[in-house]
């Protein structure tokens, strides 16, 4: 009996040895199919990261081509007001011209009294 318990013992552990092997290999295939996954979800991660930065840069794109416009619509208003202000200021340096020659010509005409 000793004998064919010494043969169980080793068929026993021939057999847990075995199914480590398998489990092993088997472990193996996961760890593989894991890494696998990882690269996918890298790879969409990536993807998405690339959707994101485009819709920022679009996005940012947008946002300075409207201070493009402002910038200019207000060169365009400042431009408006500008010809406005010079014919205003144009108006004051005739008026001031009239005036002087009035005071001129009233000079010319009239003696000058002296105290």
């Amino acid at each position: 009996m000793g004998e064919s318990q010494s043969r169980y013992s080793i068929v026993e552990r021939l057999t847990q040895v075995k199914l480590d092997i398998i489990t092993a290999k088997s472990d193996l295939k996961e760890e593989l199919k894991h890494k696998e996954q990882k690269i996918a979800e890298l790879k969409k991660d990536l993807e998405n990261w690339n959707k994101d930065i485009e819709e920022d840069v679009r996005r940012e794109k947008r946002n300075k081509e409207k201070q493009i416009e402002k910038a200019v619509q207000e060169y365009n208003n400042t431009k408006e007001r500008l010809v406005d202000k010079e014919k205003t200021y144009d108006d004051k340096v005739k008026a001031i011209d009239e005036a002087l020659n009035s005071i001129e010509e009233i000079s010319k005409t009239s003696p000058t009294i002296q105290p």
